[in-house]
């Protein structure tokens, strides 16, 4: 008996002296596949370690989900009660994606965290694909970004093209003030004929819609009255006071931007909330079929050391009766 301890002791130290790397032993360990000898008290150390950490992931995915259901809907409300703001100017100025003008601006709202599935990508795949078709020889696209995401994604490609950067926009509850001083600052630094903002609209917690609204400038919007276009009917409307058509439009324009961008702004918070939830909850999902798979690899490893520590000391007592 006692070289046969001394033999099962020679085995576990093996490995520790040995030329082969642990790393192998490990590997080979979380694959199934047959693990050296005297690995057995290591690799189910191992298997436990990681499956004590996948289990940590799996809590906090699922409290991020809790987090993101309870943010979806205090904002959802708000969402869906700022749509009435926008409309009213749609019917009045109408919304022409086709304008063709000499200066673009296209502001790609996004999130200032990640975690959210590929809703800011889709942002900015949508934001490029609009810059492509507004380019030209005599025509000037600019961007500007809204949220860290997007703005690391088209600073690699298009750091030249991006006029303004605005990051920590959702780190406050966000309001119809803040949106409308941030148009402001908006429209103090760029220079267009039309302003596209690109955003995600909401439309239930596993969908959402990429939209593109467009807001003229009140000279184009002036300019297509007058060609008779879409927008011909606004000579119909009377206006009362002292104001002249053109300031009346310069307010109009103002007013529908910002509550366009009030609008955007909350249904992209909305869609990211609710991709965040789906993707927590696939994360649960994953996390929990990899715990699955782990439970059982500790579970064949564990036994297949009790065995063969059982045949040992049958085969150590046989050798000693025989």
């Amino acid at each position: 008996m006692a070289m046969a301890a001394l033999r099962r002791e020679g085995r576990r130290f093996a490995p520790l002296i040995s030329p082969q790397p642990i790393t192998a032993a490990r590997s080979s360990v979380i694959s199934g596949e047959q693990a050296p000898l005297g690995v057995r008290s290591i690799s189910t150390q191992i298997v436990r370690n990681r499956m004590k950490s996948v289990k940590n992931i799996q809590k906090i995915t699922k409290a991020m989900k809790m987090v993101a259901a309870s943010k979806l809907r205090a904002i959802q409300v708000r969402a869906e009660n700022s749509r009435g703001l926008w409309q009213p100017f749609t019917a009045l100025l109408g919304d022409t994606p086709s304008v063709d003008v000499k200066k673009n601006v296209i502001i790609t709202i996004s999130s200032d965290k990640g975690l959210c599935g590929g809703i800011n990508s889709t942002s900015v795949k949508t934001s490029k694909a609009i810059y492509k078709l507004t380019s030209g020889p005599d025509k000037e696209s600019k961007y500007v970004v809204l949220g860290e995401k997007a703005k690391a994604q088209l600073i690699r490609d298009s750091k030249k093209d991006i006029a303004l950067s605005i990051a920590e926009l959702q780190k406050n509850p966000l309001n119809y003030t803040q949106v409308s001083v941030l148009a402001d600052d908006i429209l103090k630094n760029v220079e267009f004929d039309a302003l596209r903002i690109v955003f995600n609209k909401f439309q239930s917690v596993v969908s959402f819609l990429p939209t593109v609204a467009t807001i003229l400038s009140p000279e184009v919007v002036e300019r297509e009255a007058e060609s008779g276009g879409m927008l011909g009917d606004l000579d119909s409307y009377e206006i009362e006071g002292g104001e002249t058509k053109s300031e009346i439009l310069q307010n109009l324009a103002e007013f529908q931007f910002s509550c366009v961008m009030f609008n955007a702004v909350l249904e992209n918070a909305c869609s990211e909330q609710g991709a965040r939830m789906s993707a927590m909850d696939s994360s649960s999902r994953n996390a929990g079929d990899m715990l699955d798979r782990l439970t059982l690899t500790y579970n064949r490893t564990r036994q297949a050391s009790i065995t063969t520590e059982l045949i040992e000391i049958i085969s150590g007592a046989s050798a000693l009766e025989g």
